[in-house]
C-alpha cells in the first residue's frame, strides 16, 4: 500500500520519463506490492464513417498490436529503470477506440493458502461455467468483491494512508527515509 503523494510522485516520474510520442495521454498508473501497471491513451485508426462493425474491430486490434511491436524497445527501457528504481515489475496496456488491452501483467500465486472449502467455491464456479480454471474463479470472485464494496475499500485505503503517515511522525522515523516506492540504489 502506497501513499497518495507516493502515487502522484510515481506518476510523475512516468509523465517525465515516458517519451512525448509514445501515448496521447497517460490514462491509468496502478500499484501494488509486485507491480506497476501502465496504461495509456493512443490514436484511434481512421475509418470511414460507414465501417462495419468488424472492420472496427479489425482496426483497433491492429493498431494496438501495431503499437505495441513499434514502441517495445523504449517501453522496455522505461521499464527497466523503473524496475530499478522503484522494485517492482512494470506491465503495459493501452485505450483505443473505448477498448483497453493489456500486453504484460504479472500472475502472483495466491492460492497457496487457501483451504479446501474456499477452493471448492472456485471448483463450482468452474463447473457452472463461471470461469475456465481457479485463477479465473479467484479472479472473479475479487472483481465482484471489489464491485460491491467500492466505497468500503476506499475508506479502508485512506485509513492506511492515515496510519502511515502517523507511523512516519513516531519516535523511530528516520529523517531521511525515503518512501518505498521512491527508492534509489
Amino acid at each position: 500500500m502506497i501513499t497518495n503523494e507516493q502515487r502522484e510522485k510515481l506518476r510523475g516520474w512516468f509523465a517525465g520519463r515516458l517519451p512525448d510520442d509514445l501515448f496521447e495521454e497517460l490514462t491509468e498508473l496502478t500499484v501494488d506490492r509486485e507491480e506497476i501497471t501502465v496504461i495509456g491513451r493512443i490514436p484511434e485508426p481512421r475509418l470511414a464513417e460507414d465501417a462495419s462493425d468488424a472492420e472496427r474491430e479489425a482496426a483497433l486490434e491492429s493498431r494496438v498490436q501495431e503499437f505495441r511491436e513499434r514502441t517495445r524497445e523504449d517501453r522496455m527501457a522505461v521499464a527497466r529503470d523503473a524496475e530499478h528504481r522503484f522494485r517492482r515489475k512494470v506491465s503495459w496496456g493501452v485505450e483505443c477506440g473505448g477498448r483497453r488491452a493489456l500486453f504484460t501483467h504479472v500472475a502472483a500465486p495466491v492460492m497457496t493458502r487457501l483451504r479446501q472449502p474456499e477452493r471448492q467455491v472456485l471448483d463450482t464456479l468452474i463447473a457452472g461455467g463461471v470461469a475456465r480454471s481457479r485463477s479465473d474463479a479467484l479472479a472473479w470472485c475479487v472483481r465482484l468483491v471489489q464491485r460491491h464494496t467500492d466505497d468500503w475499500l476506499a475508506e479502508l485505503r485512506d485509513s492506511l494512508e492515515h496510519v502511515q503517515r502517523v507511523r512516519a511522525q513516531g519516535p523511530d522515523a528516520e529523517t531521511d527515509r525515503t518512501p518505498p516506492a521512491d527508492d534509489e540504489e
